[in-house]
């Protein structure tokens, strides 16, 4: 076995043999296991340039785990060396890791087509340099932090990932060094940027719920979110009418009291506001309920929030622990633009969202997937970093993510899962991109949410094989 190297999270260099245009990743370690279910498990650490187009700069590690079958062959001293097709996994986001390769359902389906998967921590997201306020502190002041935190996106995460293919498969013959890759919500983001830079290293493309809005501004991005949020929240509050005047209760004494969470963190009536932004989930608005029911139950009972419900509270919004959530999500879809707080701007020009009446008969509306400047203020983890969101908001010299020319002629087969009733990527936005992706095959529908790869998961992968193993006469 390699052993780990110890190392910095911002590390001070790298090994940069390069292939082409590109750095190979350097292989740090390796350690694989035996998982139930026949799962051979590695868990591997590369170092990959913070910025790739400047390797001398430093370097970050990034950790991802594969998984195999495991087969015991019947003469062990005859054993051959497989090379079956490698197949890539990119989590949605941004900022969120993935999870072992066991606990996804749909891990066996794919192993069960040939293939070894690999799944990613992206650059900042769980062991992979992690991103938080005291990681970032190592850096400098914020406009230091801002500078570090522009090579988080989709286009530096896909240059990660084509270091890392090359050393994966530097033994591997030229037919078979290309790769599958399935890209969920932002990780389908990334997925069409490898397909406008590297469309060479690719095989095919899965995406669910994860074709990107070729727009430059995310305004437009999140105007078209408020709109389905407040579809949302009317589905909720008809479903749980009930809850009109409970939250209404809820409103009136979180503004009459300081709140504090176990976490640290408070709160407040923006915190509250934004469970809706669970409204985009298989079964979550029935969460949503339970937790205005437990606020309900513990005034009724007692006149305050009991720990319990706090803490509950406290797991279904997760900013203190994926702060490069907060940090990043506006920024992902800017180009040539500064972001501004597109959600403020919106918030200020709909009178529905911005207004919390608490008497009256109008419900109190949740917001969604929207990142405001105030949520800095109500999440101990975010608090130290407003100034660098500040600077991260005002940044216009972002560059280009996706290149609709390359779209246009590409040979790569794209296989996309596209949801109706998405919250989180607007489908008419989808729609459009997928349009301008030649030969991209989707699977659209309306009775399926953008968690469908979790929780529908052998719906959507039969139908996302079926684009690619069918044929339409």
């Amino acid at each position: 076995m390699i052993k780990v190297e110890t190392a910095s999270l911002f590390g001070p260099g790298i090994d940069n043999s390069v292939q082409g245009n590109m750095s190979v990743a350097k292989l740090l370690g390796k350690r694989t296991h035996q998982m139930p279910g026949r799962l051979n498990v590695s868990e591997l650490f590369f170092e990959v340039p913070k910025d790739h187009s400047k390797p001398q700069n430093g370097s970050l590690r990034v950790f991802a785990r594969s998984v195999e079958r495991f087969e015991k062959p019947v003469d062990a001293s005859k054993e051959e060396v497989k090379q079956p097709p490698w197949f890539l996994y990119l989590q949605g986001g941004p900022g969120l890791p993935c999870k072992s390769p066991q606990s996804y359902a749909w891990t066996n389906i794919v192993l069960d087509k040939g293939y070894r998967i690999l799944f990613l921590d992206q650059r900042g997201t769980g062991l992979s340099s992690t991103i938080t306020a005291r990681t970032l502190a190592s850096e400098g002041g914020p406009g230091h932090q801002a500078n570090l935190l522009k090579n988080f996106r989709a286009d530096s995460i896909v240059k990660d990932c084509e270091a890392i293919r090359k050393t994966l498969t530097a033994d591997y013959p030229v037919e078979k060094k290309k790769w599958s890759i399935m890209g969920q919500s932002f990780g389908g983001f990334c997925a069409v940027n490898y397909l406008s830079r590297f469309p060479e290293a690719l095989r095919e493309v899965f995406t669910a719920g994860g074709l990107p809005p070729l727009v430059r501004d995310p305004f437009l991005v999140y105007h078209r979110l408020f709109r389905k949020v407040k579809q949302r929240n009317t589905v909720y509050y008809q479903k749980y009418f009930e809850d009109i005047h409970r939250v209404k209760d809820i409103v009136r004494y979180i503004q009459k009291e300081e709140i504090k969470l176990p976490s640290g963190g408070k709160l407040s009536v923006l915190r509250l506001r934004q469970l809706g932004m669970l409204f985009g989930f298989h079964g979550y608005m029935d969460s949503v309920h339970e937790m205005i029911t437990r606020f309900t139950s513990d005034l009724n009972q007692f006149g305050f929030f009991t720990r319990p419900t706090l803490t509950a509270f406290d797991a279904m919004i997760p900013f203190d622990t994926v702060p490069l959530y907060a940090l990043l999500h506006e920024p992902i879809y800017a180009q040539g633009k500064a972001p501004g707080w597109a959600a403020d701007r919106i918030m200020a020009l709909s009178p529905e969202f911005n207004r919390v009446l608490v008497d009256g008969p109008e419900p109190i509306l949740f917001t969604g997937e929207m990142i405001f400047r105030d949520m800095f203020k109500d999440f101990d983890e975010l608090r130290g970093l407003l100034d660098t969101a500040d600077c991260l908001a005002n940044t216009q010299d972002w560059p280009e993510l996706y290149d609709e020319a390359q779209l246009a002629k590409n040979e790569v087969p794209v296989y996309s899962a596209t949801y109706v009733e998405d919250m989180y990527v607007d489908f008419d936005f989808a729609r459009d991109t997928a349009s301008k992706i030649k030969g991209c095959k989707t699977f659209v529908t309306n009775v399926l949410y953008h968690d469908a790869l979790v929780n529908k998961t052998d719906e959507l992968m039969k139908q996302l094989f079926a684009l690619r193993d069918d044929t339409m006469d």
